[in-house]
């Protein structure tokens, strides 16, 4: 019997076989509903041989029989957290926030409206959102909240923060950084906070996306769930799809990213806007 295929050994501190990156993928996928590409390989076993030292694992295999053999581990965080993509900046895709101030001008009705960021990574999306919220209504205590959740409970912790480096507002106007953040000092050269005003405006909590049930109450003017639902497969688009129309008012907008796109769900969803989406009114 020929021996389990290895990839590639080179300068590696553990072995990491075919059967140990399936199983890595079906994992992940069945607790956070993130579909591996067979191209990320080298991906899966950096960050995972991260894991196996701080454990003290021998194996990818007596790491991943850990997790198997208990779901409540406290290392499925690690576990997710290390396999979670965090890509995100300040103002991406910039033609959605126009959209949401538009729409949040002509939705003001007297009463405190809802936002939801349901992929905040590190904060850049959410602290956007609130930018734009006190720039439409004039005031750093617009009639809004914001909601900001994710997976990941490493990023959300620099989320709460609000702490950035400078570089990070590159695209940002002058005018803007002003008025919405606070300038480092000392060991804090470089870097900026949010103000106080923008973080009073957003709640930051973890919540998995594919769990069971979702503790949130809506309804909720707009859902920003951008450049997320690439890491799903299709099956998977269509159930958070589900559980986000119940949550959405029914004049409600959901942002998506610019690579996406939901054929396979047109009955829920119909496009209004450049990536921005509205749920589909059933005739009754």
């Amino acid at each position: 019997m020929s021996a389990e295929p290895q990839f590639e050994q080179t300068s590696r501190e553990y072995a990491f076989s075919l059967r140990d990156f399936e199983s890595v993928k079906k994992m992940i996928y069945a607790r956070a509903g993130i579909a591996l590409a067979d191209n990320r390989q080298e991906m899966v076993y950096t960050r995972l041989s991260r894991r196996l030292r701080m454990t003290g694992a021998q194996s990818f295999g007596d790491y991943l029989l850990r997790l198997e053999s208990n779901s409540e581990d406290e290392e499925w965080e690690a576990f997710v957290n290390a396999l979670t993509t965090n890509l995100t900046a300040f103002f991406r895709e910039a033609h959605h926030f126009p959209i949401l101030a538009e729409h949040m001008k002509r939705k003001r009705t007297g009463k405190l409206m809802k936002l939801w960021c349901s992929a905040c990574s590190t904060g850049e999306e959410a602290y956007s959102m609130a930018i734009t919220m006190v720039e439409t209504f004039g005031s750093f205590k617009p009639p809004v909240r914001i909601l900001a959740t994710d997976i990941d409970t490493n990023v959300l912790a620099t989320a709460r923060q609000g702490v950035y480096p400078m570089e990070r507002l590159e695209s940002m106007s002058q005018e803007r950084i002003k008025r919405f953040f606070l300038k480092g000092s000392g060991g804090r050269d470089g870097y900026v906070r949010v103000r106080p005003e923008l973080l009073d405006l957003i709640a930051f909590k973890q919540l998995n996306l594919l769990g069971a049930a979702w503790p949130l109450r809506g309804p909720f003017e707009a859902i920003f769930c951008r450049n997320v639902m690439i890491y799903f497969d299709k099956p998977t688009q269509y159930r958070i799809l589900q559980k986000f129309i119940p949550l959405l008012d029914p004049d409600g907008l959901l942002f998506m990213g610019h690579s996406e796109v939901f054929q396979h769900a047109a009955d829920l969803i119909k496009i209004c806007d450049r990536t921005v989406y509205k749920s589909v009114q059933k005739n009754v």
